[in-house]
């Protein structure tokens, strides 16, 4: 019973993973695009994956910078019209910035963390060590 448990949860485990996988291809070419424009970032906040890039545009007639408050990005140059500065999200957390040209200007960057092959692998391997039977997990 309990290999048919394994194999059954395993086969549903390669159908979840080959939906994330699709799921990670449409995200990872969706962009997340930050722009600036009327001197404010929009969207204000935005949440993305550890891993994903981000970029600022800039839209407005004045320079404008982007600034981690507690450095957890390098800082960009000044931004002239339609000029992009790009960084990857790093380790999951808030990370919050602003433009050094115009302080008031702010905004935030949730990351989180990217769900992966090593939780459904965990899921599966746990099913197995732990006797279960569809639908129910043993303890």
């Amino acid at each position: 019973m309990a290999l048919l448990c394994a194999i059954s949860f395993l086969n549903l485990s390669i159908f979840a993973l080959a939906g994330q996988m699709k799921d990670m291809d449409s995200t990872s070419n969706k962009q997340n695009r930050i722009e600036i424009k009327d001197f404010a970032f929009n969207p204000q906040t935005i949440t993305v994956k550890a891993g994903e890039k981000v970029t600022w545009i800039n839209r407005d007639e004045e320079p404008h910078t982007v600034v981690s408050v507690e450095k957890q990005f390098k800082k960009s140059t000044a931004l002239d019209t339609d000029q992009e500065f790009t960084i990857t999200a790093g380790a999951p957390g808030t990370y919050t910035y602003f433009c050094s040209v115009h302080p008031k200007m702010t905004g935030t960057i949730v990351v989180v963390k990217p769900c992966g092959t090593v939780d459904l692998a965990i899921s599966a391997l746990a099913c197995v060590r732990l006797n279960c039977r569809p639908g129910v997990l043993a303890w």
